[in-house]
């Protein structure tokens, strides 16, 4: 019987249980790295990690832009809209006979038989015989005063709104537009000391409104 050479184990190993590849080598030690290698390699990482900032929050410049825009647009509305007059005994819209559009810009002056209404608000009484206008407690100096002290302050109010809306809206600052929405029967010189307080309160238009008769 011929003698076989001597096999390798299983797993490839030499003979002897050497493991493949010639025996293991020792591992080497590596040093530390040092405190410039280390800051120099967290700045290279830090550079490769940034992203460039985007805004997280709201931006509200647009919004107040738009607020801004709103609000002059409705402050300009309330000054331009007329208010739907219901007529009653109290108050008789005169007729006319005109064929174009009235006006509609302006502050609201309503002079009823009992009392005189700025923007909605009753600034003062009518008394029941106006022929020589308001009473004189109403007046800057006397019974034969033109000037009706709670009118003006209504108007000025109302005249300080409209300069800033002119100013936003470009138009002439310098005066403002009045609606005196009067009754039929209005004497003479109340409808003249109304007018006259306007004109004081830098009030340099007015229009006077009126029913459209109608077409026989």
């Amino acid at each position: 019987m011929a003698n076989l050479p001597p096999q390798n184990p299983p797993g490839g190993a030499p003979p002897g249980g050497a493991p493949p590849g010639g025996p293991l080598k020792p591992m080497v030690k590596q040093k530390p790295a040092s405190m410039a290698v280390y800051k120099r390699m967290l700045r290279k990482e830090i550079k490769r990690r940034h992203v460039e900032h985007e805004a997280n929050f709201l931006n509200i410049t647009a919004m107040l832009d738009m607020m801004t825009i709103i609000l002059v647009f409705l402050l300009k509305s309330m000054s331009s809209s007329s208010a739907s007059l219901p007529q009653s005994a109290d108050l008789t819209m005169p007729k006319s006979v005109l064929t174009t559009e009235a006006s509609q810009e302006g502050v609201a002056v309503l002079i009823s038989r009992s009392q005189i209404v700025v923007d909605d608000n009753t600034v003062c009484a009518v008394p029941t015989d106006a022929t020589h206008g308001v009473e004189a407690k109403y007046k800057r100096s006397g019974p034969t005063d033109l000037y009706i002290v709670p009118l003006a302050n209504a108007l000025q109010s109302w005249r300080e709104r409209d300069r800033q809306v002119r100013l936003a809206t470009g138009k002439d600052p310098s005066a403002s537009e009045a609606i005196v929405i009067a009754d039929s029967g209005t004497p003479y010189r109340l409808l003249v000391e109304v007018l006259f307080t306007l004109g004081q309160s830098e009030f340099a238009k007015f229009h006077l409104m009126v029913l459209q008769s109608s077409k026989k």
